[in-house]
């Protein structure tokens, strides 16, 4: 541990305050296996660093905390009531008891009580008992029975059957220098406590226990069997108190029932040395515990990012697939099925003009040339057929993957917590086939547009002319998607034709290179729309996460805290 004094507190002080903001800084917001844990023991690393640590660090000769706790109906607040003298808390008639703790201290140490020093987190009361005291607030009791140098507080029970009430006096037990610990005689190995002693134990919590209403005739067998259990649990130091079977007056125990407790504790408010000892065991336990119980928090919280980053990377592996079914469905001659090529055929005629393919270049451009100028809207058609191809395509495609996206977010860590807060995103986004039709029609116009700027010089301007753009542009978008790839018996032979015979048109007006270059831009301008429409439905899943999201950031700035603290030890 660091000198006590000096540079070294001061280098420890700060180390453990900036843990503390990396810790409240944490956030675990996926419902995650073992998030719940983790959200409870980082709650309790709070507590205790703002309960105990820091204010003890801030001040080590502070006057020691002492917390009187223990199972329901095992008389602490008698015994406190006892060791001061008079009645200063309220014991609980009914279960479970809902008041506030009491801190009894010397009026000399008021201020290091009175304000927010230690346990920030509650209120204080003072004056007399309300029945609206509650587990929110602390009730403080000066008096000069207690000697300076030391309080007492009478916390909740740490079994109470009332959430609040366990988790104050879990919290209370935190901040303390020392925990008496109080049972009696037919409860002392009840489990609930034990797992707070097994706990005191391994963070190095200094611990006395009071044995409370035990038959005279088996003290001694008792008493050596809690010794022993005691010695198990590494708390063999700890002294134990033996409070024997009495009949009170007025509301407390006999004077010789209590004072051995009341002189050991006198003893150690009077010694300097003897409390210093005391608040360096329990600090030092305290901030050894620091490193693991950091890490355990640092650990969930990068398994809240490795579950966001599976499941963002569930919904980009998705539209990645989509865009490449669209990429493969434009090449494969796919979307030259159906109504395609049935107006293929009404734009060029029958079969008999398949035939004919074969001979001039200018025998095929004078029968488009007839097409095109004498039965445009022929072309309209064809083109509303391509367009309606491509649509359904793309958002065929979209509607799968949101699909595929609900199906994978179900088995993810996480996913469910998503999909029943955004039911939504089981489905593709609003509007899609409107945004899908807008952007076919776009990219027509991209088509139109590369047919226009083709035209540069006279020449091919007047052959552009002849043919009218929108025809050629239909062409264009035919003889991109043009292949045989995946087409079947006759299909083949109508689809080749439909390639032969656009592929001519085109080199007759453009030539055979620039109709290659044309036909890939083509298609490299759709898929960069597809993209663009699939990265914005993409986003929505992802900004979906980003809300849930912990900062990817923190368990490294968790254990960089830890490590400095340990260091800084």
């Amino acid at each position: 541990m660091a000198d006590i004094s000096g540079a070294g507190t001061d280098r420890l002080l700060s180390t453990v305050q900036g843990l503390r903001s990396a810790v409240a800084d944490a956030t675990l917001p996926l419902e995650l296996a073992g998030a719940e844990a983790a959200r409870l023991e980082r709650s309790a690393l709070l507590h205790q660093l703002d309960d105990y640590v820091l204010p003890r660090l801030t001040a080590l000769d502070a006057p020691l905390l002492a917390v009187v706790g223990g199972s329901t109906g095992a008389g602490k607040s008698t015994l406190v009531n006892s060791v001061v003298g008079r009645e200063v808390s309220l014991p609980g008639v009914l279960r479970p008891t809902t008041r506030s703790p009491v801190l009894i201290h010397h009026p000399s140490d008021a201020a290091w009580f009175s304000g927010p020093h230690i346990l920030p987190g509650l209120a204080r009361i003072t004056g007399r008992h309300s029945a609206s005291d509650g587990p929110g607030a602390v009730r403080l009791v000066s008096t000069d029975a207690v000697a300076p140098g030391l309080a007492l507080i009478d916390a909740p029970d740490v079994d109470s059957v009332v959430a609040a009430n366990r988790d104050l006096a879990t919290q209370l037990l935190a901040a303390a220098d020392l925990w008496i610990f109080v049972t009696t005689a037919a409860r002392y190995a009840d489990a609930v406590p034990w797992e707070l002693l097994r706990g005191a134990s391994e963070r190095g919590t200094a611990v006395a226990v009071v044995l409370d209403r035990v038959p005279a005739e088996a003290a001694d067998d008792i008493r050596t069997h809690l010794a022993g259990m005691l010695r198990e649990q590494g708390l063999d130091q700890s002294p134990i108190f033996t409070v024997l079977e009495s009949q009170l007056v007025d509301g407390l125990l006999p004077a010789e029932q209590s004072e051995r407790l009341r002189a050991w504790l006198g003893a150690l408010a009077g010694d300097a040395q003897a409390r210093a000892v005391v608040v360096r065991q329990t600090l030092e336990g305290a901030l050894a515990s620091l490193d693991a119980r950091t890490r355990a928090v640092a650990a969930a919280t990068e398994a809240q990012n490795a579950a966001a980053r599976a499941l963002v990377g569930a919904a980009a592996t998705a539209y990645d697939e989509a865009a490449e079914h669209v990429r493969d469905g434009m090449v494969d001659g796919t979307l030259l099925r159906g109504e395609v090529l049935a107006r293929w055929q009404e734009f060029v005629g029958t079969g008999e003009f398949f035939r004919q393919v074969e001979s001039t270049v200018s025998r095929v451009r004078d029968r488009f040339t007839a097409l095109l100028k004498g039965e445009p809207a022929r072309a309209e058609y064809l083109g509303e057929a391509l367009q309606t191809g491509v649509e359904a395509l793309v958002v065929n495609r979209a509607e799968l993957a949101a699909g595929q996206i609900a199906r994978a977010w179900r088995l993810l860590p996480g996913g469910d917590q998503l999909l029943a807060a955004q039911p939504a995103l089981a489905v593709a986004g609003p509007r899609i086939d409107t945004r899908i039709q807008r952007l076919v029609r776009d990219w027509q116009g991209d088509i139109l547009q590369m047919v226009r700027d083709e035209g540069r010089d006279r020449r091919t301007t007047a052959r552009i002319m002849a043919y009218g753009v929108n025809g050629l542009g239909v062409v264009l978008m035919l003889v991109a998607f043009s292949s045989t790839g995946g087409l079947l018996g006759a299909e083949v032979g109508i689809a080749g034709g439909t390639a032969v015979v656009g592929q001519k048109l085109l080199e007759a007006v453009f030539g055979d290179q620039a109709v290659r270059e044309l036909a890939k831009k083509a298609r490299e301008q759709l898929m960069t729309r597809v993209d663009e429409l699939y990265a914005a439905e993409l986003a929505r899943y992802e900004g979906a996460v980003t809300t849930v999201q912990a900062d990817p950031e923190q368990t490294e700035r968790l254990v960089r805290a830890a490590e400095a603290v340990q260091a800084a030890r």
